[in-house]
């Protein structure tokens, strides 16, 4: 899952940079509302987590703006505000969900993966690719009646393969969709993960679903 923080204060942004990438999350930094803006809208998020306090353009407002085009990425709101009016206008804006700082990060989580369950349940209860089965609310996956352990990191890869089989993938795709904009494009850091997903999904034999496109990245089909 790739998720987007938009939060001016740095050691806040920060602490939750960090702490969701120790939970295998992917995570963008904005550190004002024009920036956030633009990065909402780029389509590639799963999550926003968006302070309302923010330079350039306060967060009701990108929300609002994100909700006037359409865009149904689940958002987080953050603030210091803890009157029950002020979350009443954060939630009738569009937020899913409303969190007062200062909070623990324990609880921002919770939200987090409540939020993501929520959006998972509602577009897709199971992916499927000949016996191999992906359900995104419980992050199950088998191949057959075998169940397959994998880190945040694979299921998410594995996921954005599952949502889109037949499919060229080409490496810039992937990255952008399960890694950062920090990602480094230089590193084999992709075809190391593909080879991992292969190992744990064929381990028994099973035949290839995870084809390589030779100069142009992967595809998921059954051949």
């Amino acid at each position: 899952m790739r998720l987007l923080v938009v939060e001016d204060e740095r050691k806040v942004a920060s602490f939750i940079k960090k702490g969701l990438e120790e939970e295998g999350y992917a995570v963008d930094l904005a550190s004002d509302g024009e920036i956030g803006l633009t990065l909402s809208l780029d389509g590639v998020h799963d999550l926003i987590i968006l302070d309302i306090n923010l330079p350039k353009m306060d967060g009701l407002s990108i929300l609002q703006e994100l909700r006037n085009k359409k865009v149904k990425t689940p958002v987080l709101l953050l603030t210091v505000r803890a009157a029950i009016e002020d979350k009443v206008i954060g939630l009738d804006t569009g937020a899913d969900d409303y969190l007062t700082k200062p909070f623990a990060f324990q609880e921002l989580l919770a939200r987090v993966r409540a939020l993501l369950r929520r959006r998972a349940d509602a577009e897709s209860p199971l992916l499927q690719v000949a016996d191999l089965t992906l359900d995104p609310a419980t992050r199950l996956v088998s191949r057959g009646t075998q169940e397959i352990a994998l880190t945040a990191k694979e299921f998410a890869l594995l996921s954005y393969f599952m949502r889109n089989p037949g499919r060229v993938l080409t490496r810039t795709m992937i990255a952008e969709h399960v890694w950062d904009y920090d990602f480094d494009p230089m590193t084999n850091v992709i075809d190391v993960y593909v080879n991992y997903l292969r190992k744990k999904i064929e381990a028994g034999g099973e035949p290839k679903l995870i084809h390589t496109v030779r100069g142009v990245g992967y595809v998921m089909k059954v051949e």
